[in-house]
């Protein structure tokens, strides 16, 4: 089975580079989400990027145009209907992942695979939300989406080889190199990526250093390109304690717990970069 026709459910950060990339394959893609303004302001973002890559070099204004005609906006899941798959990138909540995916099941041809392209949650239970546990599948990408090579691709308990064949093939069309993983709480990256960022702030917590010495020393020492503190903050606080949370209650092993200056971040809404503080400030 090839892939020619993509819906990307959500128009986020990681949805629109998922779209992106999709487009620049050749896919058409449906961009979905709840309004038409964020999938449209989307659209805007991505046409600017291309046309930076245009500006350097990067790209060819015939590429820039032959992607931006791939995205097609929508509003409304029932665009679905004839897509080969399905690839979901909105908020990592299970109960609100779990309707998306009852909602796909009902609308998407038979052969559609719907794939999720959560960090941390298991595919077999969003798959159990669906009459097609075998066509569900995880394509986590990593951030930012047209840039970062790497796509786990996580089988439910009744994913099917034939459903791993074609989205590890998909992976490999748009330029990605995919990596095979159980389905298990946080996956490869993330159990090592928040294990590593919750441990930054528990050294900020107990005063070993400041914010901007411990991302130097992962930066200097470890030759990081950016420290776990600013990283925290672009990843979105809310988020890192949302994946700690499923980390800490899918081992119960008090080592997942997240710090209490997390929580205490997060509950004054001190989110990173998004919401112009977390352990930085952002202007």
């Amino acid at each position: 089975m090839g892939v020619s026709s993509v819906m990307v459910v959500g128009a986020g950060q990681m949805g629109g580079g998922i779209a992106q990339v999709m487009a620049a394959a050749g896919k058409k893609t449906y961009m979905n989400d709840i309004n038409m303004d964020l999938v449209k302001g989307r659209l805007d973002f991505i046409e600017k990027l291309l046309e930076k890559d245009v500006a350097k070099g990067k790209t060819t204004e015939e590429a820039k145009a032959a992607t931006m005609a791939n995205l097609i906006p929508s509003t409304d899941m029932k665009d679905a209907a004839d897509c080969d798959i399905v690839i979901e990138a909105i908020v990592e909540n299970m109960d609100i992942k779990g309707k998306v995916f009852s909602s796909l099941d009902g609308i998407c041809k038979p052969g559609c695979i719907l794939a999720t392209n959560t960090s941390s949650l298991p595919i077999t239970t969003i798959a159990a939300t669906t009459k097609r546990p075998e066509k569900v599948i995880g394509m986590h990408f990593m951030n930012p989406v047209p840039v970062m090579k790497l796509v786990e691709i996580i089988r439910g308990l009744a994913t099917s080889d034939e459903t791993y064949a074609v989205v590890k093939g998909l992976s490999e069309e748009i330029g990605k190199t995919p990596v095979e993983v159980r389905d298990v709480p946080g996956f490869i990256s993330n159990r090592v990526l928040q294990m590593m960022i919750n441990e930054a702030i528990y050294c900020l917590y107990e005063g070993v250093s400041t914010v901007e010495d411990i991302d130097t020393v992962m930066k200097l020492g470890m030759n990081h390109p950016m420290g776990p503190l600013q990283l925290a903050d672009f990843i979105g606080l809310d988020t890192v304690l949302a994946i700690m949370n499923v980390l800490y209650d899918g081992y119960a092993d008090s080592k997942y717990r997240p710090c209490p200056l997390l929580k205490q971040y997060v509950a004054a809404g001190w989110l990173g970069k998004k919401s112009k503080r977390g352990f930085y400030t952002y202007d």
